[in-house]
């Protein structure tokens, strides 16, 4: 029961800190392409890792992830006023790379088709 009540919280705090970082952090450093993939709370319900994906350069990755550590109390307070729960967990932010990861992969396949097309095409 406790497994299904996370996996439902888990859920829910996607959307309501999507939603809370869209329309209620006002921070310059934000990038505009930013989505929370993940949140993963902790069994006592106190704390929560939130996974971001930023779309953008190295330097808006680092800044979007310093302006939400910084905004972090003001997106709690923000989203505990959506989100029914006796505490609302301590927020901590990670970027997110699986997409990045992807795409390097994905460049590297297409690399290696090339390259046997070539060999195939030259023997």
């Amino acid at each position: 029961m406790q497994r299904k009540r996370i996996k439902r919280l888990n859920s829910l705090l996607i959307e309501v800190l999507s939603e809370v970082i869209r329309n209620e952090v006002k921070d310059p450093r934000l990038a505009p392409l930013i989505t929370v993939t993940n949140v993963e709370i902790t069994n006592d319900l106190h704390h929560a890792k939130v996974s971001i994906s930023v779309i953008g350069t190295d330097k808006q990755r680092r800044e979007t992830l310093e302006a939400l550590e910084s905004a972090a109390g003001f997106i709690s307070v923000s989203a505990s006023k959506k989100v029914v729960m006796r505490y609302f967990p301590a927020l901590t932010f990670k970027l997110d790379t699986t997409a990045d990861d992807q795409m390097k992969i994905d460049a590297l396949i297409e690399k290696i088709h090339r390259e046997e097309n070539q060999r195939h095409g030259t023997s």
